[in-house]
């Protein structure tokens, strides 16, 4: 049945105590980012410290969650280890469809378990058991293990953390059933701040579809808009692996630490090459017929009996850059490699690929030593990468430890800072310029989803600072929105306003549908409130100077633009924000 509140599941690590409970705000907020936002207001402590046990876990889901396709991402939200601000991160995999069909929209998780613990729930079930054995195991290990333990249908989810997250460090990810992650900003360390190994969300509630003809003619026009044309093709063949080749031919690849954005090279990490020698199979996250997700292999050979057993890694554009090109990798099994250690450690993958490209970058020019990267680090050499991962992971020595706070913690210490590529947190994999490089610098999630800056930069030039910032900030509403509903984003493109707003419609929404403009905007300031409130200073950000020496298909980056450009979106973030604050 709709219903126009929101069914929350508040759990109290400290206590072992949980609560359901209802809560409106469903036509001011939607759910999603919104709802996450809203349930941080109610339960978070902007001036306290992101590791406080009173700190909330939130994870959200939306209005449209399970009544439509590609309605299958969860929106995590928390105070990040990074910057010590309200953050946001999304996953899939079958989080949001065992969350809708326990019938919760929310999962709130306050205080710190006494002993590394997995919490369990259902529409029937809602347990916090001891799993301090699994303390300190990877992965794989984790995952093998809690299947066997907590066995369920297939609407089921597991996330879970690795030995980054337990190390409470901010590259540390939670993994959602193996192939998706709350990657960027360090959700893993909270749940390792938590004493929380695991989460396992099992779906084992039914969920009645609307009635009436409306609604199932609405849902094969979607249907057939996502699987018989060509908006979402190219996300099912090559995926957006595609985008390597691309960017390398517009001189906007991110290649040895930024150092250049093409190579010749990068035809052996192409989403082609992956596509010929190394693909397995594609696979979707639940509610999705797309199969986005790209599925490779590596070999491993055992010496001893000489068997071999290959394991099956998820690859995309993101992954491949940050430790493919960024570290000047460029086979593909390697980097399937390289991709294969940083998940059994719980590590965004993306992060320790910028941080080490950092780190080759001072060794070669005598910042630092091997005493400090233990391992004689070298663009184009995977295997010394795939130790320092592990190093980053268990923090080794005092260099890995401070590494694995964040690329600008060691620098620090060590000095390098102008060839640092941080934008946040560590760079997304696109070199496209100027408004890019301001988007995900000063975005509330640091990614490159925010806004279209990387698509707004392949634009034709002549484009004002006061037209990069207008598309900025209204590219972020319409996107926030989205992530309200909660979409996956490269869903974008079918899920126009229109179709939106019938949808919405068609399972019992009105009065959203009818202001979703207004909801968008209460949305993003809401969001934004969060951020500065938590101590988010636009003016504070800098860009390393190493973002200015690049050149792409259009020149060189224009310094004073980006400034410019830097300056004017951070007074409309504050503006856009003060304006909220002072209705509410």
């Amino acid at each position: 049945m709709i219903r126009d509140f929101f069914r929350l599941l508040t759990i109290d690590l400290s206590t072992g105590q949980s609560r359901i409970s209802e809560m409106g705000g469903r036509d001011q907020v939607a759910g999603g980012s919104g709802l996450a936002a809203m349930l941080f207001e109610k339960f978070g402590l902007l001036d306290a410290p992101w590791n406080d046990p009173v700190q909330p876990l939130i994870f959200a889901i939306g209005p449209l969650t399970g009544f439509f396709p590609l309605m299958s991402k969860t929106v995590c939200a928390f105070k990040s280890p990074y910057h010590d601000q309200y953050a946001e991160s999304h996953g899939g995999g079958r989080s949001a469809l065992s969350l809708r069909l326990a019938d919760y929209d929310a999962l709130v998780i306050t205080g710190k378990a006494q002993s590394p613990s997995a919490i369990v729930v259902g529409s029937r079930q809602i347990e916090i058991k001891d799993v301090h054995y699994l303390w300190g195991t990877d992965l794989q290990v984790a995952g093998k293990t809690l299947r066997r333990m907590f066995t369920g249908s297939g609407h089921r989810t597991i996330l879970r953390i690795g030995p980054a997250g337990e190390r409470q460090s901010p590259m540390a990810c939670i993994t959602a059933d193996t192939y998706r992650h709350f990657g960027r900003l360090g959700g893993g360390a909270v749940m390792g701040a938590k004493n929380l190994k695991a989460i396992m969300i099992h779906g084992d509630g039914v969920m009645p579809l609307p009635e009436g003809k409306d609604y199932q003619r609405l849902f094969d026009k979607v249907f057939t808009n996502v699987t018989d044309t060509d908006m979402m093709r190219k996300y099912h063949n090559y995926g957006t692996p595609v985008n390597v080749a691309m960017l390398n031919e517009i001189k906007a690849l991110p290649i040895r630490n930024l150092q250049a954005t093409t190579d010749q090279g990068v035809a052996g990490i192409s989403g082609e090459r992956f596509a010929e020698k190394a693909l397995l199979r594609n696979a979707a996250c639940a509610g999705c017929p797309v199969g986005c997700i790209h599925i490779g292999f590596v070999r491993e050979r055992f010496q001893e009996d000489n068997r071999y057993l290959y394991r099956q890694i998820s690859y995309d554009h993101e992954l491949i850059v940050t430790v493919g090109s960024m570290l000047g990798v460029m086979d593909c099994f390697e980097v399937l490699k390289l991709i294969d250690v940083a998940e059994k450690m719980g590590l965004d993958v993306l992060s320790p690929g910028i941080a080490l490209a950092w780190a080759t970058e001072a060794l070669e020019k005598g910042i630092i030593t091997e005493k400090e990267t233990i391992v004689p680090l070298k663009f184009g050499d995977s295997a010394p990468y795939q130790a320092a991962i592990e190093h980053l992971a268990y923090g080794t020595n005092e260099f890995y430890q401070l590494l694995s706070q964040g690329t600008m913690k060691a620098v620090e210490k060590y000095g390098g800072g102008d060839f640092a590529c941080v934008l946040g947190q560590e760079m997304a994999g696109y070199a496209t310029g100027e408004v890019f490089f301001v988007s995900q610098a000063l975005g509330l999630r640091h990614s490159h989803l925010d806004a279209g800056g990387y698509a707004y930069d392949q634009k034709p030039s002549g484009h004002s600072v006061e037209d990069a910032a207008d598309f900025l900030l209204e590219d972020e509403k319409d996107r926030c929105f989205l992530t309200s509903m909660v979409a996956c984003l490269f869903a974008r493109g079918v899920y126009t306003d229109d179709v939106l707003a019938d949808c919405l419609k068609s399972v019992g929404y009105p009065a959203l549908a009818e202001n979703m403009g207004d909801v968008a905007k209460e949305i993003q300031q809401l969001r934004w409130r969060m951020r500065i409130g938590s101590g988010f200073r636009p003016e504070q950000v800098s860009i390393p100077k190493r973002f200015t020496e690049i050149t792409t298909w259009k020149g060189p980056v224009d310094r004073k633009y980006l400034e410019a450009l830097k300056t004017l979106y951070g007074q409309r973030i504050l503006e856009m924000a003060s304006d909220s604050s002072a209705r509410s």
